[in-house]
């Protein structure tokens, strides 16, 4: 008998691993991989290119009536064995992953027709289900009947370290004061958002990965994935 295909909804705080443990979900599952996080970066980015959002202002309104023109996808690239981010056609995985985009989307994802309109999108994604997505309201929000609900923590300091050296491998010239003080601001934006704040689902099993290898926390989740197929 044919395993059933569910959705997996991982959510949780920036800097978790969300995206790491989804793909290596997904790949072990031969399920689609939807990176939520990385469709409001595209937004941010676009904002920013545009000159809607700066250290100075956020043109709000302005930025909505332009919510038509930004076109999000994903396409697989197979020499890195997952799925790049696309811009309105424009290949921008790397772009969205500064601390430049970090310092903002935050704020993008806080405008509620941004919130409307890719949570539509990724609604339509995981229709058919056999989906593994992360983000900040897949349990709560986008898939609220999902079969398998996640949420992702482990401390402030954990999750600085882990984004700085990430950063740095990249060479990105950023402190780890910065990156930490980042990591906060986003936490406060992401639960203090009066449209779909980060909480944790009331069905949803929390995973504190501040001790966990990638491999000891995988294992857990295959676990609670087995269980729940």
């Amino acid at each position: 008998m044919k395993n059933k295909h569910i959705i997996i909804a991982i959510d949780g705080y920036s800097s978790t691993g969300k995206s790491t443990l989804a793909k290596q979900l997904a790949k072990h599952l031969g399920y689609i991989y939807v990176d939520t996080g990385a469709m409001y970066r595209a937004a941010t980015l676009f904002a920013l290119k545009n000159g809607f959002i700066s250290e100075n202002h956020f043109n709000v309104n302005d930025f909505v009536l332009e919510l038509h023109n930004i076109i999000i996808s994903f396409k697989f690239n197979s020499d890195l064995g997952f799925a790049e981010v696309y811009l309105n056609g424009e290949n921008v995985e790397k772009e969205i992953r500064t601390m430049h985009v970090s310092g903002f989307v935050s704020k993008i994802a806080a405008v509620p027709e941004v919130r409307y309109r890719l949570v539509k999108q990724q609604q339509q994604i995981g229709k058919d289900k056999g989906v593994v997505m992360d983000g900040r309201d897949i349990g709560t929000v986008v898939f609220p009947n999902a079969e398998l609900k996640l949420f992702m923590t482990a401390s402030d300091e954990v999750r600085a370290t882990r984004r700085y050296e990430e950063l740095l491998a990249k060479k990105d010239n950023v402190t780890y004061e910065e990156v930490l003080h980042n990591v906060r601001e986003r936490d406060y934006i992401d639960t203090h958002r009066e449209n779909s704040p980060l909480i944790k689902a009331t069905d949803a099993i929390a995973i504190d990965n501040s001790n966990l290898s990638l491999e000891e926390q995988f294992e857990k989740v295959l676990q609670l994935v087995t269980k729940a197929i």
